[in-house]
Order: C-alpha cells, then sequence, then structure tokens
C-alpha cells in the first residue's frame, strides 16, 4: 500500500512539475489567425499545461482539456477595424490592382493603426495589473511588436508565431540571413530565379521596407508600449528578445531559405483530421458524378463584396460547367444563382477538401488555404488580391499543383479557360499529390514539433543558447562595413605610399642623371 501511494505521489510531482502557465496573445480579428492561435493554446491546454489565449474573437465554450482553457476576448480591435471599415480603408477588393511598392506601404501603415487598440483594451489592462506570473508568453507576429513587451511584463520567455514563412517581420529580429538576391519580398509575385530588373526592384523594396520599419513602424510601437505598460521596456530590448520563432511554413509548402537555430518549421499544425459533414454537404459531394469545384476567398475577404462586373463574369463561367460548384458566400441570397452552385456562409473547408469527389480548389491563395490544399492533394486556381497571396499564388504555378489568375483580369473567358486547363491536364493533380506526399513526410507531425520546442523554452530558461550573436552586432559590423572601410583606407593608404615612393625614387634618378650631365 505504501509503495502504490508513493508511487502515485511521484506522478502527481511529475505532473504539476511539468504543468506551466502559457499566456497567448492573438488580439487580430482576422478569423484565420485566431484559428492558428486557437489550435496551438488548445494542444498545449490538451497536454496538461494552464493556458490563457487573449483574441479578439473567443470560443462561446471553451474546449474541455487536461489543463485549464481560459479566453480572454477583446473587443477594442474589432471596433477600431469596424470604423475603418466605415471610412472606406478596409475594402480588400478596391486594392488588388496595387504595384509592390504601394501594396508594401499599404500594409505596413495599415496593420499597426488597426492593431493599436489592443493594448488599451479593459481586459488586457486588467491582466496587466494583475499579479498573474506566466512560464512562457507567445506571441503572433502581425505587426502588433509592442504586444511582445507582455512578455518583459510577466517576466516570462517570449515565443513569436509567424503565420507565414521567412520574411522581413522575422529575419531582421532573429539575425537570420535573407539574400534579397533570391528571396522576394511578400509583396511581390517573382518566380525564382528572379530576372535582373525584378532583383532591382526587389533591393528597392527591401530598402524601403527598412525605412519605413525603422522610421515609421518601431517607433510607434515604442510609443505603444511605453503608454499601455507600466514601466515599459525600449522597443530594442523587445524586438530581439524573442526565444524561438514557430513559422508556419514547410519546405513542401514554401521556397527553401536558410533559418538560424530559433527559428522552428511547424507549417500545417494547424490542419485536423478530417470531420462528419453535415448530411447536406455530404450528399451533395457524395452525389456529384462529374465533380466538385469548391470555392472561397477565405475569412478576410468576402465573395458578396465581390464588384458587379466580377460576380457576373464568375456566374456566367459556373453555370456552363458540368461539375457541381460550392460556394462559400456570405448573404442570403445570390442573384442569378446556376442550379449546379450550392452556397453557404460558412463551410468545413478541411472536410470537404478531404473529399476524393473535390476536383479544384478556386481560393485567394491565403497561406492557410494553400497548406490545407498541399495537405489534401487539391489543385488550385488562385485570385490573389493582397499581402502575401501573390507570392502564393506564383509558388503554385511553379511547383505545377496550380494556376493563377490575377483579380483584375478575372473574365467569364479567362476563368473558364484557367478552370478547363486545371480539370483536364491530369499533371496538376499529380503534381498536387507529389506535394501532399512530401508535406506528410515528416519524423514528427507539426504539432508535436510546436509543443515539444515550446516546453523546452520552458525547461531551457527562454533557452539562449539558441540566440545567434548577429542580434548584438550594430548594422554597420553585421554587413562588415566597417571592415570593408578599413580595408579601403589601407588600400589608399598604401597606394599614397607607393605613390610617393615611386614619385620620390624618380625624383632621385632624374636629378642624379642631371649632375652627371653637367
Amino acid at each position: 500500500m505504501k509503495t502504490i501511494i508513493t508511487a502515485l505521489l511521484i506522478l502527481l510531482t511529475t505532473h504539476y512539475g511539468s504543468c506551466a502557465k502559457i499566456l497567448g496573445v492573438f488580439t487580430s480579428p482576422g478569423r484565420s489567425h485566431y484559428s492558428l492561435g486557437r489550435t496551438l493554446m488548445k494542444a498545449l491546454a490538451e497536454k496538461g499545461h494552464d493556458v490563457t489565449l487573449i483574441s479578439s474573437v473567443g470560443e462561446k465554450e471553451p474546449p474541455k482539456t487536461k489543463g485549464t482553457y481560459r479566453d480572454i476576448v477583446i473587443t477594442a480591435v474589432a471596433e477600431n477595424m469596424k470604423e475603418m471599415a466605415k471610412r472606406g480603408e478596409m475594402s480588400m477588393f478596391d486594392h488588388g490592382d496595387m504595384n509592390p511598392f504601394t501594396a508594401n506601404a499599404f500594409l505596413i501603415r495599415m496593420l499597426p493603426i488597426m492593431m493599436e487598440p489592443s493594448l488599451r483594451d479593459k481586459e488586457i489592462q486588467k491582466l496587466i495589473h494583475s499579479n498573474e506570473k506566466f512560464d512562457a508568453v507567445i506571441v503572433e507576429q502581425f505587426m502588433n511588436d509592442a504586444e511582445k513587451a507582455l512578455a518583459n511584463h510577466f517576466g516570462a520567455p517570449l515565443i513569436v508565431l509567424s503565420s507565414m514563412g521567412a520574411n522581413y517581420w522575422v529575419n531582421t529580429l532573429v539575425g537570420n540571413p535573407s539574400p534579397i538576391s533570391y528571396i522576394p519580398m511578400m509583396s511581390t509575385e517573382y518566380s525564382i530565379p528572379m530576372t535582373f530588373l525584378q532583383r532591382v526592384e526587389n533591393s528597392l523594396l527591401f530598402v524601403m521596407t527598412e525605412v519605413l520599419f525603422k522610421w515609421f513602424v518601431y517607433p510607434g510601437q515604442n510609443a505603444r508600449i511605453k503608454k499601455y505598460i507600466p514601466n515599459g521596456p525600449d522597443i530594442n530590448d523587445v524586438l530581439y528578445n524573442a526565444s524561438i520563432f514557430l513559422m508556419n511554413s514547410h519546405p513542401s509548402i514554401n521556397q527553401a531559405v536558410p533559418y538560424v537555430p530559433n527559428m522552428i518549421d511547424i507549417g500545417g499544425f494547424h490542419v485536423q483530421p478530417p470531420k462528419k459533414l453535415p448530411q447536406d454537404l455530404q450528399e451533395f459531394l457524395d452525389d456529384a458524378k462529374d465533380g466538385v469545384i469548391y470555392f472561397s476567398m477565405g475569412s478576410n475577404l468576402k465573395s458578396a463584396e465581390l464588384p458587379p462586373e466580377k460576380r457576373d463574369a464568375i456566374l456566367g463561367t459556373f453555370s456552363k460547367l458540368k461539375e457541381q460548384v460550392l460556394w462559400k458566400w456570405e448573404e442570403d441570397v445570390l442573384p442569378g444563382q446556376p442550379k449546379n452552385v450550392k452556397l453557404s456562409k460558412w463551410l468545413p473547408q478541411q472536410s470537404i477538401l478531404a473529399h476524393p469527389n473535390v476536383k479544384l480548389f478556386i481560393t485567394h491563395g491565403g497561406l492557410l488555404s494553400t497548406t490545407e490544399t498541399i495537405y489534401h492533394g487539391v489543385p488550385i486556381l488562385a485570385i490573389p488580391v493582397f499581402g502575401d497571396q501573390k507570392l502564393n499564388a506564383k509558388a503554385a504555378v511553379n511547383n505545377g499543383f496550380g494556376r493563377m489568375l490575377p483579380y483584375n483580369d478575372i473574365t467569364e473567358e479567362s476563368l473558364t479557360q484557367n478552370i478547363q486547363e486545371i480539370l483536364n491536364d491530369p499533371k496538376y493533380r499529380n503534381n498536387a499529390k507529389k506535394k501532399s506526399e512530401a508535406f506528410h513526410d515528416r519524423q514528427n507531425t507539426p504539432m508535436e514539433t510546436a509543443i515539444f520546442w515550446i516546453e523546452y523554452v520552458i525547461r531551457h530558461k527562454g533557452a539562449p543558447h539558441l540566440r545567434v550573436a548577429a542580434l548584438d552586432l550594430p548594422w554597420y559590423q553585421y554587413y562588415l562595413l566597417d571592415v570593408f572601410g578599413f580595408l579601403v583606407l589601407i588600400s589608399l593608404v598604401s597606394g599614397c605610399i607607393f605613390y610617393y615612393s615611386i614619385r620620390a625614387v624618380l625624383k632621385k634618378i632624374c636629378k642624379s642623371k642631371k649632375l652627371k650631365q653637367t
């Protein structure tokens, strides 16, 4: 009996000793961003950790888990977005024809403004002024660097989740090499390798981004820290403080690029096994003898907001197809709805893509949708509008499992041609299956990898040994400008010494000749 009690005490001690208090900060009002945060925090709670998730969405009923799961729902960011929408600042379809420079400036200007109210929300302020302690703070990277100061405030290691692959927002904060000679900036749609002119434009975009971040974004984030966090640290003590960056990417999805040790690929961690479909959807998919085309523009872009001419071109195309079409449409009625089109305001995308009758996914090219279609091996027709969508769409084209139709080029003719090309050429589905095989071929699941590294950081008190020395170097030392300057100076001095030495020798020779002649 005594042995049994001792064993139980050891088990209990082991369980509670490994249980950590983890704060997740995912304040973006976008449903896709919340999905990433909620999926990760729920998995940590199921592992036995006590988690708190700050978000703009929240759950009606928090999930039942082994550890505790607490929702803190803020409203300030969503309210700010509504005000911006009223002023006409958030209609993404209006920005589909932006050039890379304008699109880059738009994102850098709008995202910090959109996220500005988060720290002043009463719920976050209540938590800030509490006496709570956490073992780790996880913050999404979304132009919200001021929120990372919560890790400093709570005295916990900072873990950052990037909702996309390696990019400028991440590389500069971990000292990751990112040669602009072959890594396109996020707002472009360049193929690899880039042409000379594309490399010129990519270089100018990099310089523009550097200037805007250093002179606009970071000073603004620093002001937010000082305003909303008591004794808040300086932004420079926050930016380079992350123990690890969890990257929502993988070489099967994204371009292969260099990584420093504290950048961890977990792309696809949000993908769940297919769930049972509602009966009407199951019957619709099962009965489609010619297959199904699934059409969704994601959670941020709404199909119902498409301009009439674009909507009519899409309707005209769908009405001529023999395939059934499942369309995520956010209103009750679609004028001119063809008989082969089924509408729904919300659709279980992952379970739909898993159905064998789905032949094509027409998408905006968001990274989560791209990841899910690769997971299930379904070819895509991407209609990118903003952000990284063009880059993702171009990658699908380069990898042979999709085509890209620019939003401004949508006509009934162009849309029909692209759909028929994908449906009639088996290479697209074959390439999608190959990408899916590469995606699944891993030593551990993406979620297992994510949880391991989060617990690793907690065990090793921030794991400072993963940090590269580049973060401690001034920019001129990192780029070896001081070394180049020194070498140039030595070359000039040596050249001058050589010049004047030769000159002196020649003068002496000339003088000697003159003396002999006299």
